[in-house]
């Protein structure tokens, strides 16, 4: 075991007067462990802002970026080995494996604790010749009644930069802690000590990180472990990590809901009244079109409260209320555009930190599908010269921008009410060129719960799988449930129980219908808020339905298409729905389910059955 050299004394003299004994006991033992040169705690200050992005500039790790073209703005560069997720690399270390259930990847918890912090771990002297930041942060509104309090120890200032644009960071979350409300513990380092255990140094990089990587998460004791990677939802540990997987257990034990779903509020201009929604969509999907919607119907506002993540608990009136447990976006770069997505583009104008984009020659920032011609020289993610000709892309697929929430030129003005705001509706959608209509209203909770239980979409890319051929991603949650997932449909169903006729009705959406020649079917985009006007109006009792093999389908003449190029031919395909088709879908589903064994609640299996049901109905 490495030799101590911090003591609690020491440590809180260098901390808040207002850090509590059980903090600064918990960051006086991960600092021996890892061994930092110094402790700073971090007050998310502007102050400290600009202090700490001038001395990555300085380093190297930080481009300043033109400052009259994208003000406040800066570029990172990854290590092509550290550019995204590692989901191989990581884990969920439940006390009992089938708590971890088969989607997830299960790690006994004292094994991995050995591996970790144990005497030759991974994290013992993984910070020498390192700054060790403490970042006391807020996931919610700071005191909300969905809020939750987190701490992340981290020997990245690219981190502590990032999470005070997505976190509310600093001294108002200290306070909270101070005064005796529960934090989740997470500690992160990038693996790569500049001093080892014989007191040698190496010189740092730009861009840090191990070949080695561990991403752990603790349900039981709610701690997130992270090891050797210096990129976004690896690092950023308030993100995936926190409001997702441990959220999402922490959900399960208090009765609230931790989802992977956009929150908007649509408003009817003419009567004032405010309608939220919630949609959960796989990659590639739509999600950020949605959450920023322009709509080309009259009569309709929307503004946005989510782009990613949505935390849910019961209010006082009984029903379901959201929050946007982070303070910004953390959004895929390539594709979005002013004729994609104009309130992005309007929203990353300046105060933002891009990681592996192209960087223009008069210091602004480039990436495939960005509006305008391409330029004739760039220098890529890379850090190589870039021209047209060029045989690799110039920003990295995955490439990133991290943006303040409060910049989004249609945020919702509640988009920070602590209590949050009402849920009216839930979508749940995939990329269909097939088979799954434009809109369907679920007949009850629980087959809503069975859609989102079976959704999934058709593979796009050869290293997914074949392709056209299904991916299932329930709820979006896969990579990101903190537990067994068929223990997790089973929270919702009690969930729903517990709500009651107050819980919002499910809708399943699909802007992805092709006809047999490959022409789209439906315009999508700012044409969706055709979609969630029906949703609203048949919410509010004033349309009728068709009952269908999938759902509750709404009749052309009551769907406002004015304005689109949607014929009858078109609509009639939108609603084609092949009775045999299903009949194949829902056998795959019984086969999904199959892995999960008896752990599937008998509400989904229910369903299951009624479809069934349905499809021999319509087949007769």
């Amino acid at each position: 075991m490495t030799e101590q050299k911090y003591t609690v004394e020491s440590v809180k003299a260098g901390a808040p007067e207002i850090a509590p004994a059980d903090l600064v006991e918990w960051v006086t033992t991960v600092a021996n462990i890892t061994l930092p040169d110094r402790i700073e705690w971090a007050d998310g200050s502007d102050e400290e802002w600009d202090r700490l992005t001038t001395e990555l500039v300085d380093a190297g790790v930080y481009i300043r970026l033109n400052e009259e073209k994208r003000p406040n703005s800066f570029l990172a560069r990854s290590e092509p080995s550290d550019v995204a997720r590692v989901e191989s690399r990581t884990y969920i270390c439940s006390e009992k494996e089938e708590d971890a259930g088969p989607t997830n990847n299960w790690y006994d918890p004292k094994e991995m604790k050995e591996i970790l912090i144990g005497e030759k771990g991974v994290f013992q002297g993984s910070m020498r010749g390192r700054t060790m930041y403490v970042i006391p942060f807020s996931m919610g509104p700071v005191g909300g009644a969905i809020s939750q309090l987190g701490v992340e120890l981290t020997d990245s200032a690219y981190v502590v930069t990032n999470m005070r644009i997505m976190t509310r960071m600093g001294t108002p979350a200290m306070e909270q802690i101070a005064a005796g409300k529960p934090w989740v513990p997470a500690v992160h380092t990038v693996g790569y000590p500049l001093v080892d255990a014989d007191g040698n140094e190496r010189p740092d990089t730009t861009w840090p990180c191990n070949d080695e990587k561990y991403i752990t998460h603790f349900p039981e004791t709610n701690e997130i472990w992270s090891y050797g990677s210096g990129y976004g939802g690896n690092a950023l540990l308030g993100k995936k990590c926190y409001a997702l997987r441990i959220a999402s257990t922490m959900a399960k034990r208090d009765d609230w809901m931790a989802e992977h779903m956009l929150i908007l509020r649509l408003t009817d201009e003419a009567t004032g009244k405010q309608y939220h929604v919630t949609a959960a969509f796989p990659s590639a999907c739509g999600k950020t079109n949605l959450a920023m919607l322009q709509p080309t119907i009259p009569g309709y506002k929307v503004e946005t409260i989510g782009d990613d993540i949505a935390w849910m608990r019961q209010g006082p009136d009984g029903r379901l209320y959201a929050i946007n447990p982070e303070a910004g976006f953390f959004g895929v770069a390539p594709g979005t555009a002013y004729n994609t997505n104009p309130v992005a583009m309007d929203t990353i104008k300046e105060n933002i930190i891009f990681t592996n984009v192209a960087l223009t020659d008069d210091g602004d920032v480039w990436w495939e599908g960005i509006d305008g011609d391409t330029p004739e020289h760039l220098i890529d993610w890379r850090g190589n010269d870039w021209t047209p000709e060029s045989d690799t892309p110039a920003a990295h697929p995955n490439s990133r921008f991290t943006a303040p929430a409060a910049q989004c030129p249609i945020i919702c003005p509640d988009w920070e009410a602590p209590e949050g705001v009402p849920v009216d509706a839930i979508l749940f959608g995939g990329r269909r060129a097939t088979n799954v209509p434009l809109v369907a209203e679920t007949y009850s909770a629980n087959h809503g719960i069975f859609v989102g239980a079976t959704v999934s979409s058709e593979q796009t890319a050869a290293a997914e799988g074949a392709v056209g051929s299904l991916r299932h991603d329930p709820f979006a949650m896969l990579p990101f449930a903190g537990y067994n997932m068929a223990h997790y449909w089973g929270h919702w169903v009690e969930m729903a129980e517990k709500i009651g006729d107050k819980f919002p009705k499910i809708y399943q959406v699909n802007w992805f219908r092709k006809s047999d020649d490959g022409k789209w079917l439906w315009p999508g985009f700012g044409d969706n808020s055709r979609v969630l006007d029906w949703i609203v109006r048949r919410a509010a009792g004033e349309v009728d339905a068709i009952d269908g093999i999938t759902g509750r389908y709404p009749k052309m003449e009551d769907f406002n298409l004015e304005g689109t190029d949607v014929t009858a031919e078109d609509w009639a395909e939108l609603y084609n729905v092949d009775p045999d088709a299903w009949a194949t879908e829902v056998d795959l589903a019984e086969e999904y389910f199959e892995q999960f064994g008896d752990d599937v609640p008998a509400e989904i299996r229910a369903e299951l059955d009624k479809f069934r049901e349905r499809i021999a109905a319509a087949k007769a």
